[in-house]
């Protein structure tokens, strides 16, 4: 049996868990890279018998599970993933498996750009450096040193777009910083964001009152672009945008130009359309905004879990009795 683990750009899938049970029974082959193009990525694993995906970091639609005769297993990090066809899978006889996951991660990252942004932590950041070797006085007034203002927390509105499990994890941090919480998903009980300690409101009222804004909203064909531009145009010159969640939740090309025109004072992101994110994308040279390349999960915990229960799920399928199965 033949193994590959896609797309272990830190090179630490191996050191994440303990392999050794998958050894006895396989070879194990890491991929470090991403590889893009479905005719490459094919004739890559075309060999292996078993795929472990990092979470959505490489689709596996019809024609590429139709690519691979060989493949019987198919395990995905986290217990659902968007760019995996399932029925497709079924069709073709590959049981796809899953793992548990760490629930904190992704909302920490959240706090985390938010407060980079709205303190401008890596504008600061940069010009402390700067500074350092520039001498100082060579950047002019302050030698870099105090350049921007930022902008507190306490008593601003919280707009959290989507209060599932993430949702409600950072709209309870955002209590805690003594924001006003609001939210709104397309099927809210008002009781239950209460119950949260948040107030449940119009989507309309959500964009156009919150200071800071964000996504944590399941990706499907319906939700896809739910923020827009007629939901940019909403906000508040003065408030921000954050998407930790998927992508193409957000219409890229009406937030840098809501960006570039100071329609919203900046926007943080973990999440793209495209994984990696381009190099040539308008978002890595649009003003005021925070990148970062989808750490949401990464973890050393988040890993552990993931490529220990991989490991697991490689093992349990071997021996004929698969756990965690997706389809």
């Amino acid at each position: 049996m033949r193994v590959a683990i896609l797309d272990d750009y830190q090179q630490v899938a191996l050191a994440s868990a303990d392999w050794s049970a998958v050894r006895e029974r396989a070879d194990i082959h890491v991929f470090t890279t991403h590889i893009g193009r479905t005719e490459a990525l094919v004739n890559a694993l075309e060999p292996f018998d078993v795929i472990v995906a990092m979470r959505e970091r490489t689709p596996f639609d019809a024609e590429r599970l139709g690519g691979l005769p060989k493949l019987r297993l198919l395990v995905t990090t986290g217990m659902a993933n968007a760019s995996i066809d399932l029925a497709a899978a079924a069709a073709r006889g590959i049981t796809v498996c899953g793992t548990g996951g760490v629930g904190s991660s992704t909302a920490e990252l959240t706090w985390g750009l938010i407060l980079a942004l709205l303190r401008h932590i890596p504008t600061e950041d940069r010009w402390m450096k700067q500074a350092g070797r520039a001498g100082g006085a060579a950047l002019g007034v302050g030698g870099g040193w105090q350049q921007t203002v930022g902008t507190g927390l306490d008593g601003k509105r919280l707009g959290v777009v989507g209060l599932g499990g993430q949702g409600r994890r950072v709209a309870g941090i955002g209590r805690a910083f003594g924001m006003n919480v609001v939210a709104w998903s397309q099927n809210l009980d008002p009781s239950q964001a209460e119950q949260a300690g948040v107030k449940a409101v119009s989507k309309e009222e959500l964009f156009a009152s919150a200071d800071v804004i964000t996504v944590h909203y399941k990706l499907s064909d319906r939700s896809a672009g739910l923020v827009g531009e007629a939901e940019l145009a909403l906000m508040k010159p003065s408030a921000v945008l954050i998407n930790t969640s998927r992508g193409p939740l957000v219409d890229a090309g009406a937030l840098v130009a809501a960006l570039k025109s100071g329609g919203i004072a900046g926007a943080a992101l973990d999440v793209y359309d495209v994984e990696p994110l381009p190099l040539s994308s308008p978002l890595r040279t649009a003003p005021n905004v925070v990148l970062t390349p989808h750490l949401g999960y990464v973890t050393e915990e988040a890993y552990r879990v993931f490529y220990g229960e991989a490991a697991e799920d490689i093992v349990a399928f071997a021996s004929g009795s698969p756990v965690r199965v997706l389809s």
